[in-house]
């Protein structure tokens, strides 16, 4: 690949691998990092592709990969601290300082959390990583219509969590 090639592919990746990173490790930092880190690994592997777009599915893959792996590992250190501090996991609610909009967003991710994973990661990458369903499909290694399937249940799902609470989203 060339450096031009390369340029260009990371250029026109990398704003979408940023928002599928963030929306799964929840750090902007931790996304940045993981996005940089497949294109070293993209780079340093010297790895070659028929076209753009395939250099651009594996790249997906890899960070979507990376995220959870990241994800899941900041979620047994939070448990592994608090288990070792006996920290009080409670939560003050300090409804005078939150925002509508703020609540709304973190119920609305707290509910994406909720999902099982072959259901929220199908809705991150089109909703937030604006993905078409064929670009989903061809980054997961599954068909168009299974995205299609995975996205309906993941909005069905996403709705009926949000609803149990009464909760509403405009």
């Amino acid at each position: 690949m060339s450096e031009e090639e390369f340029r260009r592919l990371y250029d026109t990746v990398f704003p979408i691998l940023f928002r599928v990173a963030y929306r799964i490790a929840g750090s902007e930092e931790a996304a940045e990092d993981l996005c940089q880190e497949a294109f070293f690994r993209l780079h340093e592997k010297s790895m070659v592709f028929p076209s753009l777009d395939d250099a651009k599915y594996w790249l997906i893959r890899v960070v979507k990969n990376a995220a959870l792996n990241y994800a899941k590992r900041k979620i047994r250190e939070k448990k592994a601290y608090q288990k070792a501090f006996r920290e009080d996991i409670r939560t003050v609610d300090s409804g005078e300082s939150q925002l509508v909009k703020k609540e709304t967003r973190d119920e609305v991710l707290a509910a994406l959390e909720k999902l099982p994973e072959n259901l929220r990661i199908v809705l991150i990458l089109k909703e937030y990583g604006e993905l078409n369903y064929k670009e989903i499909g061809r980054a997961l290694g599954i068909s168009e219509g299974n995205v299609k399937i995975r996205v309906f249940r993941a909005r069905e799902r996403l709705a009926l969590l949000l609803t149990e609470g009464e909760k509403y989203v405009s």
